[in-house]
């Protein structure tokens, strides 16, 4: 006779699976988890595989693949411990409670054609209630994009915070023989090629809407500006050729302009300019190399890199009045800010005992905090669109790789398995929901 936690466990799914009307409202009840605390319990999820309602009960390969692309979704998120379906056979209707699992993903697909309907739902399984319910329905083609969608909908009904499984990351790559851009989603399911230069391309940079990438790449022989349409076959279209560096764009929050290097007059300065090129106005003069651009997320700042007191630091503009202000002064070398989604933290890179590593600041200045400690250089951070992650450049044995980690310095991890070096990432926006 099947045990009554069985039984309990066999009643939700039925009562799961006869709701006639799939509710697409708000959560009905949300965990708000601080993911990012220091002695957080991860929390034990089961994600079985999901079950195609024209077959017979034994799931089949694409009801795996499906199960296992949430998995891996959820579990990017560093606080989700997905249990292996190998302990429960992928079963929907296993004994939960015995295995320890807090939540479970019940998911049913119907394939017609070249369509899918997909229904899901997330299982509180202490209450033994639905927290939250999807039914989609589109290409099969889309499943990828339907699924994780769901599950960074799952994300915001445990943390208060919409989840990035959808997220891209850009970055630099030679594993064509040559630097190009690349990008790739942040499971890395879906590595592509975006520039076909056949030269060296650098200094990838997402717009805030996430549909278009400016770069700078040598392939006439001059740092130029270019500027892709992600969203249309890739169509390209230079924005920035004056002679010398036109580099490192940092997109203005509306979309509208952008901050860069230019040396047409010597020393390398910032820039404003509009998405066709035309100069706006000039940021800074006569005061040393100034690189590395960087907004804040209210527009109204401004973080740079400058060697005007002698060494690399980086100071913060007030961009109504252009007053400056240092903000870095642990360390002889800091480079490369990168301002949080939230505005309350500057990333950046910075020396310490010969090795770079990533440091975190708060904006009005004060000490900083190294979030790096493992052997090897770490540089050039972005963060990801949540604010809970940083995305890097890790060097070990002269190999550069695309890693990962929280911002309490929590779960490192490299995201990409590709030949050759990848380096200088961008982390996109939240694609629209």
């Amino acid at each position: 006779m099947p045990s009554t936690k069985l039984l309990r466990t066999y009643t939700i799914i039925g009562a799961f699976f006869l709701v006639a009307l799939f509710w697409a409202g708000p959560a009905l009840g949300r965990v708000y988890l601080d993911i990012t605390a220091t002695e957080l319990r991860k929390v034990p999820m089961a994600v079985p595989y999901f079950i195609d309602k024209t077959a017979s009960s034994n799931p089949l390969p694409a009801g795996k693949e499906m199960a296992d692309i949430m998995s891996r979704g959820l579990s990017f998120h560093g606080f989700i411990k997905v249990e292996p379906p190998d302990r429960y056979q992928g079963r929907q209707d296993s004994d939960w409670q015995g295995l320890g699992v807090d939540f479970t993903v019940l998911g049913q697909y119907k394939i017609t054609a070249n369509d899918i309907v997909l229904e899901l739902r997330l299982i509180n399984l202490a209450e033994g209630r639905m927290l939250l319910g999807r039914r989609y329905r589109g290409k099969i083609s889309k499943n990828r994009e339907m699924i994780l969608k769901f599950c960074d909908e799952i994300i915001l009904s445990l943390t208060g915070q919409r989840g990035i499984s959808r997220t891209q990351i850009s970055f630099v790559s030679d594993q064509s023989g040559k630097k190009e851009i690349y990008l790739a989603d942040v499971l890395g399911d879906n590595i592509r090629q975006v520039t076909h230069h056949h030269d060296l391309a650098v200094s990838p940079r997402f717009s805030p809407n996430g549909k278009r990438l400016a770069y700078t790449s040598y392939h006439h022989g001059n740092a130029d500006l270019y500027i892709t349409n992600l969203t249309q076959k890739l169509t390209t279209r230079p924005i920035s050729r004056r002679k010398g560096l036109n580099m490192a764009p940092a997109w203005a929050p509306d979309g509208k302009s952008m901050v860069l290097t230019l040396s047409k007059d010597g020393s390398p300065d910032l820039y404003q300019i509009n998405t066709r090129g035309v100069i706006l106005r000039r940021i800074t003069a006569n005061a040393g190399i100034n690189v590395s651009p960087n907004w804040s997320p209210d527009g109204k700042q401004l973080a740079f890199v400058s060697d005007r007191s002698g060494k690399p630091q980086i100071y913060v503009m007030e961009m109504k009045n252009k007053h400056v202000r240092r903000l870095t002064y642990e360390g002889i070398y800091n480079t490369s800010p990168s301002w949080s989604p939230q505005g309350d933290k500057i990333a950046y890179t910075g020396d310490y005992q010969g090795n770079y590593n990533i440091f975190m600041i708060s904006p009005q200045g004060g000490p900083s905090t190294r979030i790096t400690r493992s052997w090897g250089s770490h540089e050039a951070p972005s963060w990801s669109p949540d604010g809970n992650q940083l995305v890097y450049t890790r060097t070990r044995n002269d190999e550069k790789k695309i890693c990962a980690i929280f911002k309490n310095g929590k779960w490192m991890r490299e995201l990409f398995k590709m030949n050759g070096n990848q380096s200088f990432p961008q982390w996109s926006p939240e694609p629209s929901k």
